[in-house]
């Protein structure tokens, strides 16, 4: 009778035993710093680091989506490998940087709002509004800059008519949608006045100019025709039907100029602009 054979010792296998509570110091542990790539092993979730903080690390895939996760012991992996993420060390203190408001200009500190000059800015309605005082709100009362709202674009001669725009009282309008051939494009050539500025983005609302990637999604959904825009995308993303509620959602999400598309961004500048001019 043969002896027993005995197989190749190859040592403990790499995958035995529970790697989620492995021995102290086995697992490294790696600064959460913005742009490292790891992966959640529970979900399956790989993504990019884009912000760190005490109730946890949030990654971005590469169709913009967007999650957070706790900072457990061995909670990630990276190139395959189990590690623990911590929060970054904070830069050693120098030469404080000056603070910046929402929309990237210096923030002034102590602001007592300017005393209203009689240049306007106009909106369409008012989500523009408040996506426009969200974002731009302390620049322009650094400026004493007012912004109104149209309630509809159609009214804006009659408002022009009304303001009798001037050298020292100028009118600066932002209205959706103004591509050639619109409606908005006609009226807006109704109002041309060397003291008038009307221009405008290209989305169907201004819902649209919120990145997506700011809301988690990957893209705003195609909205069929005959069916009104808002409710549209409320449904195709599954936020029920009550648009103000949707909103309020995404103007929750929107942080800072960079959550923006740049069509905006730079609409909304050159209106400032124009009505601040001396």
């Amino acid at each position: 009778m043969c002896g027993s054979v005995r197989s190749k010792d190859y040592g403990n296998d790499v995958l035995a035993g529970d790697w989620r509570r492995p021995r102290k110091g086995s697992v490294p542990e790696i600064p959460a710093e913005r742009d490292l790539v790891v992966e959640d092993p529970d979900s399956g979730f790989c993504g990019a680091v884009v912000g760190c903080d005490k109730f946890g690390v949030t990654l971005e895939d590469r169709f913009g989506k967007r999650r957070v996760f706790p900072l457990t012991k061995a909670g990630f992996l990276l190139d395959g490998k189990p590690v623990t993420l911590v929060r970054p060390a904070q830069a050693p203190r120098g030469p404080r940087a000056p603070a910046r408001s929402a929309s990237g200009s210096i923030a002034v500190s102590g602001l007592r709002a300017r005393v209203a000059r009689e240049s306007r800015i106009y909106v369409e309605g008012v989500h523009d509004a408040e996506l426009v005082e969200k974002i731009w709100g302390h620049d322009l009362r650094v400026e004493g800059v007012v912004v109104e709202y149209l309630e509809g674009v159609d009214d804006l001669p009659a408002i022009v008519e009304e303001f009798a725009p001037g050298p020292q009282r100028r009118l600066g309008v932002l209205v959706d949608h103004l591509v050639e051939g619109s409606k908005e494009s006609r009226i807006a050539a109704q109002v041309r006045s060397p003291h008038v500025l009307v221009t405008g983005h290209p989305f169907v609302d201004i819902w649209q100019a919120v990145k997506p990637r700011a809301l988690g999604i990957r893209a705003w959904p195609d909205v069929p025709r005959g069916v009104p825009w808002k409710q549209g995308v409320l449904a195709a993303l599954g936020w029920g039907d009550d648009v103000g509620e949707g909103w309020r959602r995404i103007l929750g999400s929107v942080d800072s100029f960079t959550d923006l598309e740049p069509e905006l961004l730079g609409r909304v500048e050159e209106i400032i602009d124009f009505v601040t001019a001396p």
